[in-house]
């Protein structure tokens, strides 16, 4: 399995009655000249890049980083920019078994071959280690921060997806006169070092059309559910149905999913450590309503219809209608919202949600929070030397082969194991 280290680069230091009564969300609406401290973000940006690199030197196959706006649950507003410094960092000092996962840039509000040249930058600057996640977006990023008309998110989408694999892959000059791009010719420079292009990854949430849309253009699905592997089992379910139904084997490296994990010397320490920050992620930065998420229109009629008819938990978990806050640390940990205990503990639980999911790629979120950066480091640490090298093996007695990972990085040796248990 591989397994990536994924950061939401939050911000870690809301005060304690945040949200005040009123707040409508943490997203958009959150002044920032009443809680942000550009000084603190400074620290911030430099923790995570950090934090990353500690990842890659414990052996972890990638290394993940996405892209949200004006919210302190993840400020990375350009992920293009820390993908570039991880990139320099990692070949500088000899990390180059570690993938760059993009996963992603919000194409339905960016011009989309601005996307294929920064893209094909990072593959280059790493020497063909790119990952490009292509998501559709969260409807407050693209619509309510980025002025895109619900109805078009989708559509947008497609196109921009089309126009960036044909720029990275055409053998002669182009024009593109889309629905919503118009390019009097395409020759884009630089070209991405893999052939014929970077590994695409979709990430999304429960739309049946988005599965359907993976499994047509043979993408991987990465699913982004906050609410661990349990409340996964029925998108996850229903993804590997509608691949059968579609003629796709049951490869587990066609999906990703993405897991929040602590881990201490007992499940009692892990528990105490790491509590309040549970409850931070889920009461202060994971405040907003959904039609924030998805506002009126963004769904596909074939979508909604997918969701009306699975029933209410799948509706519940995957569109964020369940109100947490008053869920405290203890009980998110017992519903496994959160994987949190100790190496047996996080071993065994991840190792059986990665085969009962059937998912070949682990994304796991080592800094949530208000984690300061020293515990992060811990957790990091203790899940790289302890719980990264069981996981790598997941897998490795069945003969899939993982089309989705760049192609010098999918044979993993013993040297890069030996660096996680050094």
């Amino acid at each position: 399995m591989k397994v990536t280290m994924f950061h939401f680069m939050p911000y870690r230091d809301l005060p304690a009655d945040f949200p005040p009564k009123g707040l409508a969300s943490a997203w958009v609406d959150t002044p920032w000249w009443q809680y942000g401290d550009a000084s603190k973000v400074t620290d911030y940006y430099n923790w995570s890049i950090d934090e990353l690199m500690l990842a890659a030197k414990l052996g972890f196959d990638g290394v993940g980083l996405n892209e949200h706006h004006q919210n302190p649950y993840g400020f990375m507003c350009n992920p293009n920019l820390f993908g570039a410094t991880l990139a320099r960092m990692t070949r500088d000092q000899g990390l180059d078994h570690v993938a760059l996962v993009q996963l992603g840039a919000t194409i339905s509000s960016c011009p989309p071959i601005r996307l294929a040249e920064e893209y094909a930058v990072l593959d280059c600057l790493s020497g063909g280690r790119l990952i490009a996640g292509l998501p559709t977006g969260l409807g407050n990023d693209v619509s309510i921060s980025n002025g895109i008309t619900p109805m078009e998110h989708r559509e947008r989408w497609r196109e921009g997806v089309d126009l960036m694999l044909k720029a990275w892959t055409a053998k002669e000059f182009f024009a593109w006169n889309g629905k919503y791009n118009q390019l009097p010719k395409v020759n884009l420079w630089p070209r991405p070092v893999q052939e014929p292009h970077p590994p695409v990854l979709i990430p999304g949430a429960a739309s049946s059309s988005t599965w359907d849309y993976c499994h047509d253009r043979d993408f991987p699905y990465a699913y982004l559910s906050y609410f661990g592997g349990k409340s996964a089992e029925q998108v996850m379910d229903r993804f590997w149905a509608r691949a059968a139904a579609k003629g796709k084997d049951a490869n587990p490296y066609r999906a990703s999913f993405l897991q929040i994990v602590g881990v201490a010397e007992t499940d009692r320490k892990a528990e105490e450590e790491y509590g309040k920050h549970v409850e931070y992620f889920y009461h202060k930065l994971l405040h907003l309503p959904i039609g924030y998420i998805s506002p009126p229109g963004n769904a596909d009629y074939k979508s909604l219809l997918n969701i009306f008819l699975s029933g209410k938990d799948l509706i519940q978990i995957s569109d964020f209608t369940v109100d947490l806050k008053p869920l405290k640390a203890k009980a998110m940990i017992e519903k496994e919202f959160v994987v949190v205990g100790s190496p047996a503990t996080v071993r065994a639980k991840l190792e059986a949600m990665a085969k009962r999911l059937n998912v070949g790629h682990l994304m796991v979120a080592l800094q949530f929070g208000s984690m300061p950066h020293a515990q992060a480091e811990k957790n990091i640490d203790l899940f790289g030397r302890e719980v990264l090298p069981h996981l790598q093996k997941i897998w490795e007695d069945q003969n899939w082969e993982n089309h989705w990972w760049p192609k010098t990085l999918r044979k993993r040796g013993a040297q890069q194991r030996e660096r996680a248990t050094a």
